[in-house]
C-alpha cells in the first residue's frame, strides 16, 4: 500500500510537471481563456476548469489504460515485464532524466489543431469544456510525450495499475486549470502575473525533476543491471 500511494504521488506530480511545461502550457492558457470566456457566474467558470480536468483525465485514464492493460494481457510479456522491469526502468529513468534537463533532445512533437473546434466547443456551455479537455490532452510535445512514455507508463506497468496511476496523472494535468479557472471565478486581475510564476517555477522544477530521475534511473542500473549493491 506505501509503494502504491508513493507511485500515486509521483505521477500526480509528473502530470502538473507536464501540465506547466512550456508546450502544455501555451494549451492550458488558450483552456482557461476558453473558460473565462461567456461564462457569467463564478461557479459556472470553476465547473468548467473542473470538467476541463475531468476530459484531461478521462483521455490519459483511457491512452494510458489500453496500453497498459494490452501489455499485462500479453502472458510472454507480463513475464518479461515481471523479469526485466527493473533492468529496464533504469535506462529509462535516465533518458527521462536527460530529456528534462535539456541534455537530451527529443526533436518531435504531436499536437492536434484546436482553433477551429475551440470556437465550435465554445457553443456548448460548459460540457464544452470538457471536450476542450479530451481535445488538448492528445497534444504530446517532446517534454511531455518523455513524461507520459517514458515516466507514466513504466510506472504503471511496474505497479500493474491500468487505472489510478494513469488518473493521478491525468487530475495533476488539469489542476493548474482548476487553480486559475478560481482565480478568474473570484474576479482575480493578476491572472497573467500568475501564469509568469508558473512558468518560473517550472524552469526550476523540471530540471529538478530531471535530476532526479537520472540519479534514481543511475541507482537502479547500478543495482540491477552492473549488481553493484
Amino acid at each position: 500500500m506505501p509503494e502504491i500511494l508513493f507511485a500515486g504521488g509521483v505521477s500526480l506530480w509528473l502530470g502538473v510537471l507536464t501540465s506547466v511545461s512550456p508546450c502544455p502550457l501555451a494549451t492550458n492558457i488558450a483552456a482557461v481563456s476558453y473558460i473565462g470566456k461567456g461564462l457569467e457566474s463564478a461557479w459556472r467558470v470553476f465547473a468548467a476548469g473542473a470538467l476541463y480536468t475531468a476530459g484531461r483525465t478521462l483521455t490519459y485514464l483511457a491512452l494510458a489504460g489500453l496500453v497498459v492493460a494490452s501489455v499485462l494481457s500479453i502472458p510472454q510479456a507480463s513475464y518479461y515485464l515481471q523479469t526485466y522491469m527493473n533492468k529496464l526502468l533504469g535506462p529509462v529513468l535516465i533518458l527521462v532524466g536527460m530529456a528534462l534537463t535539456g541534455l537530451l533532445n527529443l526533436g518531435f512533437s504531436v499536437s492536434v489543431e484546436g482553433g477551429g473546434l475551440q470556437k465550435k466547443f465554445s457553443g456548448w456551455g460548459l460540457w464544452g469544456a470538457g471536450l476542450l479537455g479530451m481535445l488538448f490532452a492528445l497534444s504530446f510535445c517532446p517534454v511531455s510525450a518523455a513524461v507520459f512514455f517514458g515516466s507514466l507508463i513504466p510506472l504503471a506497468l511496474q505497479h500493474e495499475s491500468a487505472v489510478i496511476l494513469p488518473g493521478m496523472y491525468g487530475i495533476g494535468t488539469g489542476l493548474p486549470v482548476v487553480a486559475f479557472a478560481a482565480l478568474i471565478a473570484g474576479g482575480a486581475r493578476s491572472v497573467s502575473r500568475a501564469f509568469e510564476r508558473v512558468t518560473q517555477a517550472e524552469r526550476w522544477a523540471r530540471p529538478i525533476t530531471g535530476a532526479v530521475f537520472i540519479v534514481v534511473g543511475v541507482y537502479l542500473s547500478l543495482t540491477h543491471i552492473f549488481e553493484v549493491f
